[in-house]
């Protein structure tokens, strides 16, 4: 399909503000609507090319790249164009995206004029019927952490079961209206009371607010339009997540029943275990082992990081629990520019088994005075008990 001006979809002029944008999209809704117009696939286009309209052209910062670039500020983001629609234009626009996106604005919950003025009630139906979220956990090393990494994922979900196509019902019969709601989804009941009349509404309990009852239900879905599936779905995750982050991905959850709207996928961020390395907020902490040679004459050495090694100089005189600081050799801050550091912590390694040789060695160091610690005066322990309180 050719793409449109948004402007043009919309009848509204280039400098209309967010007020007409809103209440021009709601008189389309209202007119295109799937649940207004069943079975009509030129409505739905409709539908859809107006809830996308709407989405780029209510957002002040989408709407500006818009103005300046046109449709060509989308194409080629994928899912990410308009905030989880397809960037290519409408051919890969989903009915189920553009109903998620109405309901989130236009869902009632009163006050708005929300989609029960629009459809009395439909709106009940229409979240009752939506496909239940899934979590899934992922696991990922430091590295990929520090770099942002694309995961495959392969999700067991539910999905429209393939022998009635999502109907719910069996072969040669065809799901009929529901009775008791009149295929509203919901029923309403009235109580009179001293003081004037209380309207309840709740979900039909005949057809669980979908609108329709089958007396014939499909063998292989028992009737909910809808079966077990492996799907594949990629996920992009950006460097500096944290144990406990999670992503959304909008639409690869549950498909709802009797072809209702498809739920999302919740992606839980989870942090392996690292051999060398540990996370401190963005900071990496690593110890650093050195000979008493190293120390205590100083030297360069090779020091591991998640992006590879770095040389670092050792002081000479260096004593065990030095820091050193590698900057910016740490996680990506996730919401801002920058990383953190990477500490590295020296440790002067003591050998455990020494040779008659190395034994002569080290004895000769040990009548050194070079070698010997210096003593505490008077000042350091009275330092000493005032830290304990002794």
């Amino acid at each position: 399909m050719t793409e449109r001006d948004y402007y043009e979809i919309l009848s509204v002029e280039r400098t209309a503000d967010e007020g007409e944008i809103k209440a021009s999209y709601r008189k389309l809704a209202m007119k295109y609507h799937p649940d207004r117009n069943p079975g009509d696939a030129t409505a739905e286009e409709k539908f859809k090319e107006a809830t996308e309209a709407y989405e780029v052209l209510k957002d002040p910062e989408k709407r500006q790249r818009y103005d300046q670039f046109g449709h060509a500020a989308f194409n080629g983001q994928g899912g990410g164009g308009f905030g989880g629609f397809s960037g290519g234009g409408f051919a890969g626009f989903d009915i189920n995206e553009a109903l998620r996106a109405f309901m989130r604005d236009f869902g009632g919950g009163g006050g708005g004029g929300g989609f029960e003025d629009f459809f009395g009630g439909g709106a009940g139906r229409a979240r009752s019927n939506r496909g239940e979220d899934l979590r899934v956990r992922i696991s990922l090393t430091l590295e990929e952490i520090a770099t942002g990494v694309t995961k495959k994922l392969k999700v067991n979900r539910l999905g429209i079961c393939q022998s009635c196509d999502g109907s719910g019902a069996a072969a040669g019969s065809a799901a009929e209206t529901c009775r008791q709601c009149g295929g509203a989804g919901q029923v309403r009941t009235v109580t009179r009371t001293f003081i004037g009349s209380i309207q309840q509404v709740r979900t039909c309990p005949q057809c669980q607010g979908s609108g329709k009852t089958i007396s014939h239900p499909c063998a292989e879905c028992g009737g909910e339009g809808r079966a077990k599936v492996a799907a594949e779905t990629e996920v992009e995750i950006p460097a500096g997540v944290s144990e406990g982050n999670y992503l959304t991905v909008e639409g690869q959850g549950n498909g709802g029943p009797h072809g209702g709207a498809t739920g999302d996928l919740q992606v839980v961020i989870q942090e392996k275990e690292h051999d060398h390395f540990v996370r401190q907020g963005d900071d990496v902490i690593y110890q650093q082992m050195i000979s008493f040679a190293t120390a205590a004459l100083g030297g360069k050495l090779e020091a591991p990081t998640l992006r590879g090694s770095q040389t670092i100089k050792i002081p000479s005189g260096t004593q065990t629990g030095k820091t050193i600081k590698l900057r910016g050799e740490g996680i990506p801050h996730l919401r801002h520019y920058g990383r953190g550091d990477q500490i590295v912590i020296l440790t002067v390694w003591t050998p455990t088994k020494l040779s008659g040789e190395d034994k002569k060695l080290v004895e000769a160091m040990e009548r050194c005075e070079a070698f010997q610690p210096p003593k505490h005066d008077k000042s350091f322990l009275q330092k000493l008990r005032e830290s304990l309180g002794v």
